[in-house]
């Protein structure tokens, strides 16, 4: 399963710490749960502070749960480390399903 996760940051600065520091951290951590990242992007836009992931689970888990034990662990602590975490005002999360394009055809 694939989740589409929007973080909204206080600032830009804060933006460019999370992306570049701490995000960079989590790609190294997250495999260790067996969750990938395909892909990482930034939004400025209308001065919106906006970071985007496309995160992946293993199939059968449970994204809240898997992500509740991922942010108790010691990893993410060390990859949150030095930053604070008021920072971030908002999450959005959406579960991405695929869709069978040769069903959809048929």
């Amino acid at each position: 399963m694939l989740e589409l996760r929007i973080y909204t940051l206080r600032s830009a600065e804060a933006l460019r710490q999370y992306a570049t520091v701490h995000w960079t951290r989590h790609l190294a951590t997250f495999p260790a749960f067996g969750i990938s990242t395909n892909g990482v992007w930034t939004e400025r836009s209308g001065g919106a502070h906006r970071l985007v992931a496309l995160i992946g689970y293993p199939a059968g888990a449970d994204p809240d749960e898997l992500t509740r034990h991922v942010m108790a662990s010691p990893e993410f602590a060390a990859d949150m480390a030095g930053f604070d975490p008021d920072e971030i005002i908002h999450v959005d999360t959406i579960s991405l399903e695929p869709i069978d394009l040769q069903e959809v055809s048929s």
